[in-house]
């Protein structure tokens, strides 16, 4: 899944006027309970219904204050209120940011959720981690780091068309007046990079040679022709033929006055200024502060309590696992050892596909077939739409081999699967089975889905995002497909393992280049010695790791913590023991920290063992 820029953008950034120890000072001066702790009321007569409602009020006005201030945001969930804004990315609205969050952290502290129902003591236990989890990430000033190669400015812009619902003529304005506002954007996104040079705080200078080259790519284009310009290819039948003309002549001359120069003006800035003063070491050790940074991206990732030494060696044991399991399919199929089968099958030529069409057509086939076996795994069951489309090409290059982008809650936009068509030919076909059942069902499109149309959950849960939880969910939804005798091509069931493999290596390069000072080669090279993922995937996976630290860490964590308590569940209850319920226990309350999920997953298998001695 890929997770847009501007999600994260606010929430994780840095109080410029006060540095970490100020922050700490801060929370402690507040008295801060831990999470779960109960706190007592101001109001001693006031009962369980009011604080109910108090903390309901509480949510809500943080909800609005995201929707807000991340009017992108708002737009992908199909609120259409800010749909003229852009968001405000100066250091005055950082700061802002981050005293709104403690003013938020002082109201949720005094309320006493003692005797709430258990889901609102829950929300509350997450909305206070969460809070607190931003100002302990302030300090290491993530928004002068504000744009990679696969996140910022320069990409997500161009995904604003796909993300808004255009009904009417309204809509195509405030389309217009949001472009107008792309100049002072990036002047800001600038300030701030630059701000990173002076703090010493850069990416690798040749990931970012990468956004150069994609924002170069979007300048370039005529304005009829850039991503910019796609809502004028289809009008909805609201919009009369007057509108269409003033509409298509102020688009068109606001994207070549307004959005084009502000790429081409990005584009000199970082050839001439940024790139020169970015940082040579791939590892985020090389910032400042980069080791505790990366601690704090693992947990923050992980949502576990582990090190990035305990990381890197269980990715080491989970690489020699896949191998053991790899191996078995490639004897059965008359091969000696897995370099020789690797070699082979990226010389087969039925290991790639046919044309783009027929890559897409892969994915398709595989989510319809698992489509009607879902009533065998779940008690509960996505309403939302599902396609597979083709990638946008100005991003594909840089891209993994698919991605889930989510629909809106409303279900006016359906979730997509993306898949990526950028040099289609020299794709492997072996895994497409296993990520199609990650991005699509049961992965990413069931969970994210249900997540949003849970009911008596605030918005904040049903929109909710944990790296190891969502991502865990997802890898461990393509060993589902085994588990109801898909993969009945032994291609595919090594596909399968290779892809699991992928995901036991990101733990060992990923804590490698940013814990123990590994070189971009050593990463490059340890993928060839453990996989036969094709080139164009290792490079970008590489690279992916470098840009963004600790992220890659959750699938795999959080994939093995899933299949931890189902072995647990099923060893306690023994055969009381419901697959069915188990999977809703795990989804049926949104996106959690896997610490929180263990205690939910654990009260659950008290209760089943209560209600079976009770009969």
């Amino acid at each position: 899944m890929r997770k847009l820029f501007w999600i994260a953008c606010i929430v994780s950034i840095v109080l410029i006027l006060a540095p970490g120890s100020a922050i700490k000072a801060q929370l402690r001066a507040q008295s801060l309970p831990p999470a779960g702790a109960a706190v007592p009321t101001q109001n001693p007569n006031q009962g369980v219904a009011d604080r109910s409602r108090e903390l309901s009020r509480l949510f809500n006005d943080i909800w609005q204050d995201k929707l807000k201030h991340q009017p992108e945001y708002a737009t992908y969930l199909g609120d259409k209120r800010y749909d003229a804004e852009l968001t405000d990315y100066s250091p005055r609205a950082v700061n802002e940011a981050l005293e709104r969050g403690r003013t938020f952290i002082d109201r949720l502290s005094k309320i006493d959720t003692t005797g709430l129902p258990q889901q609102e003591q829950l929300s509350a236990d997450l909305m206070l981690r969460s809070l607190i989890e931003d100002q302990e990430g302030a300090p290491f000033k993530e928004w002068e780091m504000p744009a990679n190669q696969y996140d910022g400015i320069q990409l997500d812009l161009p995904q604003l068309p796909e993300h808004t619902l255009f009904d009417n003529a309204d809509d195509y304005d405030n389309y217009i007046a949001r472009l107008g506002k792309v100049p002072v954007a990036f002047t800001q996104i600038m300030t701030n990079m630059q701000s990173g040079i002076d703090d010493h705080r850069t990416p690798p200078a040749y990931l970012m040679e990468k956004v150069l080259a994609q924002t170069q790519a979007i300048a370039a284009q005529k304005p009829a022709d850039s991503p910019f310009a796609e809502p004028l290819k289809k009008f909805p039948a609201a919009v009369s033929a007057e509108d269409r003309k003033r509409i298509s002549e102020a688009l068109l001359d606001t994207i070549a006055r307004q959005v084009l120069p502000s790429y081409q003006r990005f584009a000199k800035f970082l050839s001439v200024t940024y790139i020169p003063g970015c940082r040579k070491d791939p590892g985020i050790w090389a910032l400042p502060d980069g080791h505790a940074y990366y601690a704090f991206l693992v947990r923050q990732s992980t949502t576990l309590d582990k090190t990035p030494a305990e990381i890197h060696q269980i990715g080491l044991d989970e690489v020699k696992r896949d191998e053991a399991d790899m191996l078995t399919i490639v004897h059965k199929l008359g091969f000696a050892d897995l370099k020789s089968f690797s070699a082979a099958l990226k010389a087969n030529p039925k290991d790639h596909p046919a044309s783009a069409d027929a890559l897409l057509a892969a994915y398709k086939g595989y989510i319809a077939q698992m489509q009607p076996r879902l009533p065998e795994l779940f008690g509960r069951l996505p309403k939302a739409k599902l396609e597979v489309v083709p990638m946008p090409a100005y991003m594909a290059p840089n891209q993994p081999e698919a991605f889930y982008d989510q629909g809106t809650p409303d279900g006016k936009r359906p979730g997509n699967v993306d898949v990526n068509l950028y040099d289609w030919a020299n794709r492997s076909l072996a895994g497409v089975e296993a990520v199609a059942y990650h991005e699509g069902i049961p992965g990413h499109h069931l969970q994210i889905s249900i997540a949003q149309e849970l009911t008596g959950l605030p918005e904040f849960r049903r929109q909710g995002y944990y790296t190891a939880y969502t991502e865990g969910w997802a890898m461990y939804s393509e060993r589902l497909g085994k588990e109801i005798r898909f993969y009945q091509d032994p291609y595919s069931d090594y596909g399968r393992l290779e892809d699991d493999m992928w995901r036991a290596i990101r733990l060992v390069v990923d804590t490698g280049v940013h814990s123990q000072h590994w070189t971009r080669q050593q990463m490059v090279d340890y993928f060839h010695d453990h996989s036969s993922l094709d080139e164009t995937n290792v490079q970008s996976e590489v690279d992916r790791y470098i840009a963004w630290p600790a992220q890659a860490l959750g699938y795999k964590m959080g994939q093995l913590k899933i299949l931890e308590l189902r072995d647990r569940a099923r060893t306690a209850l023994g055969p009381k023991f419901d697959l069915k319920a188990f999977h809703d226990v795990v989804i049926d309350s949104g996106a959690l920290p896997m610490d929180v999920l263990e205690k939910q997953v654990d009260a659950w298998i008290a209760s089943q063992s209560a209600a079976a001695k009770a009969q």
